[in-house]
C-alpha cells in the first residue's frame, strides 16, 4: 500500500484508503505505549487506593457502633 507524505512532517504518512494518519517512527510508537501503561497503572493505583479507603470507611463506622453498644450497653426499645 502507497501512502501520502503528511507535509512538514517526516514520520507522519496518510494512508489514502481510510485518510488515518500513521507515524512509522517506532521509537516514538514504543514510548507513547510506554507511557500509556504507566497511565493505566496509576489509574489501577489509585483505584485500589479508593477501594481500600472505603473499606477503612466501612470498618471505621462498624468500630463506632460497636464502641457505643459496650459503652452504652445495648439499647432497650
Amino acid at each position: 500500500m502507497d501512502y501520502i507524505k503528511v507535509e512538514g512532517h517526516s514520520n507522519l504518512k496518510r494512508d489514502p484508503q481510510t485518510n488515518a494518519i500513521i507515524n512509522d517512527n517506532m521509537k516514538e510508537y514504543n514510548e507513547y505505549m510506554k507511557r500509556k501503561q504507566l497511565k493505566s497503572k496509576e489509574i489501577d493505583r489509585i483505584q485500589n487506593i479508593e477501594d481500600d479507603l472505603d473499606r477503612i470507611k466501612d470498618d471505621m463506622s462498624e468500630l463506632k457502633t460497636l464502641l457505643r453498644i459496650l459503652i452504652d450497653g445495648p439499647r432497650q426499645n
